[in-house]
């Protein structure tokens, strides 16, 4: 029987990745701490129900791509891996009573999503999102904050061929309007639409805008524009959007077809697209909803957020190459058993006094270990027999200039500050 190998969409991130991976966190939660936004953890998995409701039972997330299934006992009832982050939020907004404290909740959360659909470049069964909601003010200064923070992310992790699309999707009786408008459009070529398309086209007919079928994209090209079905508050909104965008120095470019995929979006809709990632160019998604809460059984809270998926994003951090290797101060090799045991004690000193050190565990010939140091990228190797064990002393291997001097344990402990000034200096001696 051959080895168990990884689910089909799934995948391992290797060491050799994970460093990007936390320099995205590491960034997401300094700019978001300043921000004041606040982390939420919400469970991986959730009643079918919520996604259903929330999310749209005609959407293709619900229609097509939920993980679900039954749970056990006398009376089961159906759950679902969460295909996104926003409507568990949201659930766990109104549960916990998040909303009794007044004023605006900044929420943000990080975590893996589950959707199935054909894996490819970015684009997992299993894959991750951070996201941001903020909940409880209907400003649209909450909209363009939301989108600086994104940009600032991106922008601090170095992307740089990112630009803005903005659309705004209405309110309800704005695209019920538009919706009829589309239909009553659309209807004459429904015989020349993609199969999708053809099967949105009373049930969701808004997502055939951002159809990537050639023919149909042809079609809508001539579409009625939803922005020309906005009424005055609307208008007025998108309005204050674009000028506060404006005053930022945030460029955007008008998108009459984004309505993005889901239905609880109201409002503000917008994506940053990067131009470097080919045809699957988003990485940051999102807008406003204003109606989701309510429709999910809490109090009336206009609320706007968004999501970057991390695949995508760390897929264009390693083509920009930017992650430093990790520095290393000491690597420890040691021959003998007392001298073996004491490169555990004196590498577990260092680390308590703010450096970092390995210590080769393989118990091979110094030989092989100094090769082994040579290519850690460690700044100097510690070298231990059982003299040095015994006389509490230590060799000191500059790797940089080769140079190598004998030190008592308890001098290279002695004064952290000026060790750390050593491990700086490219030749310390």
């Amino acid at each position: 029987m051959g080895a168990i190998q990884a689910l089909r969409g799934t995948r391992d991130i290797l060491p050799a990745e994970v460093g990007y991976w936390q320099k995205v966190e590491a960034v997401v939660r300094e700019i978001l701490g300043k921000a004041s936004y606040r982390e939420i953890r919400t469970p991986v998995f959730e009643l079918t129900s919520l996604f259903e409701r929330g999310i749209g039972e005609a959407t293709d997330v619900v229609g097509k791509e939920m993980y679900s299934f039954q749970s056990r006992g006398k009376k089961p009832y159906s759950m679902t891996l969460r295909p996104e982050g926003t409507a568990g939020v949201v659930r766990a907004y109104i549960e916990q009573k998040l909303h009794a404290a007044g004023g605006v909740q900044r929420l943000w959360y990080t975590g893996p999503m589950f959707r199935y659909e054909r894996p490819q470049a970015g684009r997992q069964r299993q894959f991750h999102q951070v996201g941001v909601e903020v909940l409880g003010t209907a400003d649209p200064r909450a909209d363009v904050e939301a989108i600086a923070i994104a940009t600032d992310i991106l922008q601090t992790l170095g992307l740089k061929n990112l630009h803005l699309d903005l659309n705004s999707v209405g309110n309800s009786e704005d695209r019920q309007r538009y919706r009829e408008a589309l239909i009553a459009y659309l209807t004459p070529y429904q015989a020349e639409l993609d199969p999708d398309s053809q099967d949105r086209l009373t049930r969701n007919p808004l997502r055939i805008l951002d159809s990537k079928d050639k023919r149909t994209g042809e079609i809508v090209q001539d579409a009625p524009k939803l922005g020309d079905y906005l009424c005055d508050d609307s208008k007025r909104h998108f309005e204050r959007v674009q000028n506060l965008l404006t005053q930022l120095g945030i460029p955007y470019q008008l998108n009459h077809r984004l309505v993005r995929g889901l239905d609880y979006y109201s409002h503000t809709a917008f994506e940053i697209i990067s131009d470097d990632l080919g045809a699957q160019a988003t990485v940051c998604g999102g807008g406003r909803y204003d109606n989701l809460v309510s429709q999910l059984g809490g109090p009336d809270t206009p609320a706007v957020g968004w999501a970057i998926g991390l695949e995508r994003l760390i897929i264009l951090l390693q083509q920009l190459d930017t992650l430093p290797p990790t520095p290393l101060d000491f690597y420890v090799v040691s021959r003998g058993e007392q001298a073996e045991e004491n490169a555990l004690v004196l590498a577990q000193k260092l680390r308590h006094a703010g450096f970092s050190a390995e210590v080769d565990l393989s118990g091979s010939a110094f030989g092989k270990q100094f090769k082994r140091g040579d290519r850690s990228g460690a700044s100097a190797c510690l070298i231990l027999g059982d003299e040095e064990a015994q006389n509490q002393t230590v060799q000191i291997k500059w790797l940089a200039t080769g140079e190598q001097t004998a030190i008592t344990q308890a001098d290279l402990l002695a004064n952290p500050d000026q060790l750390r000034q050593q491990l700086q200096t490219p030749n310390p001696h």
